[in-house]
Order: structure tokens, then C-alpha cells, then sequence
């Protein structure tokens, strides 16, 4: 009975091994439920308000992806999407909170139409194969950055962008973190990232670190610091956006950029992860694309409702399906871990982002497969490949890789004169990616 709710026809179904990989995705997502409110807060709006929205919001959308479009794929409210709400259009634009929230609902609204008529889906299908396994490619070392970056082991550096970080408590414990995990993945453990978060857990605890409190020996604070068990929580922002005032014609370029910015995101995501995880139909498609889509575009319709910015789907979600996960039963057991923190969300402390980032790092390996499969010996396919691929962890940002990578695929085959291998639907792309990069 679960495997015809939760599979699509054909697949496989391991009770266990999606339970967890439902677990691995959430801890790997977690950090979301006090990043969020603590970005948006900066827009007035309160920390308490956005936590709960943040927490509906990933569980609702992710349980409807399991249940309507049987991917395993978990969604959340975006980071960059939440400082894009809060940096440009708020603190820069002016514009009040609750007129942004309605900017991101109506953005939901034209979303769900363009899923409904295929739209989005259309765009899906017109993006070259080249490109698809380039963004695949580049979110891996996306999130393999995002990892190190979690753990210290790289920092900003103002005079070479990014360097190794400082030698201490917390580069030694994700150092060894890492070593274990890539052990246990190596020998083909079954739970490996879990137990590896776990493992990296205990390491960054006090009670658990082998040579005793951090601050005994590299002047470091401690990794974890539990502020309590329990929490109240705060519907005050459930529908205080403003429908009409974000109807005005001053802010429709609020709106489309949220559209745009959001578009760009989820088809990269569900690319990337169809890719590397070989969630595809028998046309070599991501599969239940449309139904995919739909529910991205809910997220983001019931983010405005619920008070925060827009939901899409998580580049994550990797990480459940690197433990095998391949049904809709990984993004409900992942939404439904969401619900507890409502009232135990001083708990999240207990896992530090250090505890993800080994398994982080190590879905890099599994993503960045895809570029095998680029023709590298021919440059008009070979460039604009290599620019998605290295622009989206360069400019960190999955939006700016695919947007470049379209445009310069678009531009060298024109000039190269192979004029079949740039589509209407691509040109179409190419309009969209430029508007994106003018409302940013």
C-alpha cells in the first residue's frame, strides 16, 4: 500500500532505507528553522513569527511533494530568496514586510498557473542536455563548498576571496567528522551520512569531545550550547500580508522578481537532483515534473499566507537520495520532522551546522558525476557547460550559474552557426534570464 502512495510506477521501495534518507535530509536541512527567522528579522518582522512560518511551511510543502509528486525532494523557504526579501526589496526598496509577503504569495499564484499549463515544464524540457548535467555538476560543488564554509575548514579572505581557515577545534572536529563519514560511505555502510552526522555530533559536544572542552585548548567556545528544551509558538504573522497593496503597478517588478528569482532556483534544483540521482521517466526527463512543479509553486503561495519568503525546493534533498531514497516517502518523513520543532525548537542547538558538513562535502562527490557526461572535446557544448558548472558556487548563487549558462550556450551557437541547437523555448529562457538579471 505505501509503494503505490509514495512510489512512481516501476521503482523500488525499501521501507527502512526511506525512512532514512527522509532523516538525512531533514538534518541536513534543519539549519533553515533559525537561519530564516534570524535573516528575516532584520526586515521587522518577529523571529518567533518567522520560525513558525518556516517550520509550516517545509513540512506542508515537503509532505505534499511526497504525496502528489512522489519525489523525494524536500522544500523550505530558500535562502537567498529570504535575503533578496529582506536586503532588496525591504531595507532597500522600502517596501514594508507585509506588502512583500504579498509580492511573494501573488508570485506563488503566477507560478501555479504556469505549472498548471505547462509552462514550466516546457522550459524543462527545452534546457539542453549539456547544461542539465553542468548545473547537476556545479550544485555538488555548491554544496561541498557550503559544507567546508559550515565548518570553518574555508573562509572569506579579503585578499584571495576565500582561504583555509584557522587550525582549531572545530577544523579538527569536522576534519576527523569527515574522515569517518567518507570511510563509512567508501565501504558502502548503509546509513552513513546519518551515522556520520551523529558521530560529528558527539564530537562537537562537550561531554564528547575526546580532548575536552574547546576552550581548555584552542581558546574556542564550545560547538554547542542547549538554551532550553522547549518554546511557544508565534502565529502572528499567519495572513498579514497585503493582497492589494502588492497589486500596484510600483510593484510588479517586486513580484516578477520573485518569480523569476524563485523559477530559476527550483527547475535548477529538480535538474540537479534528477541528474545525479537518475530520477528520470523514459524519456530521459525529470520524472512527475509537472506535479514537481506544482508543489514548488504551493510552497511558495502558502510562504506569503504563513509569513515568510518563498519556498522552493532544497539542493539538500541530495542528501536523502545519496542513501538510497526515491520515493515521496523521504520528503514526508523529512516535512514530518519539521512539525516537532514548533515547540522544541530550542533543541535544533543540539546538532551544530559542523555535524552536517562532512555529509554535505560528500554529496558533492555523488553530484558532481553529471560532468562525465559532457562533451568536452566540443567547445560550443564545452564552455557554456563549464560556465553554469563554475559560476554557480563561484557567484553562490544556483541562479546565476543556469542564467549564464544560457545565455552563453544561446550566444556561441548562433554565432557558431549551428542555429538547431537553440530552440523558441530556450530563446524564451534566455528572455526570462534576462529580466532576472535586470530586476536582481
Amino acid at each position: 500500500m505505501l509503494q503505490r502512495w509514495f512510489c512512481v510506477e516501476g521503482e523500488s521501495f525499501d521501507l527502512k532505507t526511506e525512512i532514512l534518507a527522509g532523516l538525512t535530509t531533514f538534518l541536513a536541512s534543519m539549519y533553515i528553522i533559525v537561519v530564516n527567522p534570524a535573516i528575516l528579522s532584520k526586515s521587522g518582522m518577529p523571529f518567533s513569527g518567522v520560525l513558525t512560518a518556516t517550520i509550516l511551511v517545509s513540512a506542508f510543502s515537503s509532505i505534499a511533494m511526497g504525496l502528489y509528486a512522489k519525489n523525494p525532494i524536500l522544500l523550505a523557504p530558500g535562502m537567498g530568496l529570504n535575503a533578496f526579501f529582506t536586503y532588496s526589496v525591504v531595507l532597500n526598496m522600502k517596501v514594508p514586510w507585509q506588502t512583500a509577503l504579498g509580492a511573494v504569495f501573488w508570485s506563488g499564484v503566477i507560478f501555479i498557473l504556469l505549472s498548471i499549463f505547462n509552462v514550466r515544464t516546457y522550459i524543462v524540457k527545452a534546457i539542453p542536455k549539456q547544461l542539465r548535467f553542468a548545473i547537476a555538476g556545479g550544485i555538488g560543488l555548491f554544496i561541498s563548498l557550503i559544507g567546508f564554509e559550515n565548518a570553518k575548514f574555508i573562509v572569506h579572505n579579503p585578499s584571495t576571496i576565500l582561504s583555509f581557515g584557522p587550525l582549531n577545534s572545530i577544523t579538527l572536529t569536522f576534519v576527523i567528522g569527515l574522515l569517518f563519514t567518507a570511510i563509512l560511505v567508501a565501504r558502502r555502510t548503509k546509513g552513513a551520512l546519518v551515522i556520520g552526522i551523529a558521530f560529528t555530533t558527539l564530537l562537537a559536544w562537550p561531554i564528547g569531545r575526546f580532548w575536552g572542552d574547546a576552550s581548555a585548548l584552542f581558546g574556542q567556545p564550545t560547538l554547542v550550547e542547549l538554551k532550553g528544551f522547549m518554546s511557544s509558538p508565534d502565529f502572528s504573522l499567519i495572513f498579514k500580508l497585503d493582497l492589494i497593496g502588492s497589486l500596484k503597478l510600483s510593484f510588479l517588478p517586486v513580484i516578477f522578481a520573485f518569480l523569476f528569482t524563485d523559477m530559476f532556483d527550483s527547475l535548477s534544483t529538480f535538474i540537479g537532483v534528477a541528474e545525479a540521482g537518475n530520477l528520470k521517466d523514459e524519456n530521459g526527463e525529470p520524472r512527475n515534473i509537472k506535479e514537481s512543479l506544482i508543489v514548488d509553486a504551493f510552497a511558495t503561495t502558502i510562504s506569503g499566507l504563513l509569513g515568510t519568503s518563498s519556498g522552493t525546493s532544497y539542493i539538500e534533498s541530495a542528501t536523502g537520495i545519496e542513501e538510497g531514497g526515491r520515493s515521496g516517502l523521504t520528503a514526508v518523513v523529512a516535512g514530518l520532522l519539521f512539525l516537532p520543532f514548533i515547540f522544541f525548537s530550542p533543541l535544533l542547538s543540539v546538532v551544530p551546522a559542523i555535524a552536517t558538513a562532512p555529509a554535505l562535502v560528500l554529496v558533492g562527490v555523488f553530484m558532481i558525476q553529471p560532468i562525465t557526461r559532457i562533451n568536452w572535446l566540443h567547445y560550443d557544448d564545452a564552455i557554456p557547460a563549464f560556465l553554469a558548472f563554475i559560476l554557480i558556487p563561484l557567484t553562490y548563487s544556483i541562479t546565476q550559474g543556469i542564467i549564464w549558462g544560457f545565455l552563453s550556450w544561446t550566444v556561441i551557437k548562433l554565432l557558431v552557426g549551428k542555429y538547431q541547437d537553440v530552440s523558441v523555448a530556450l530563446l524564451v529562457i534566455d528572455i526570462f534570464a534576462i529580466l532576472a538579471l535586470v530586476l536582481r
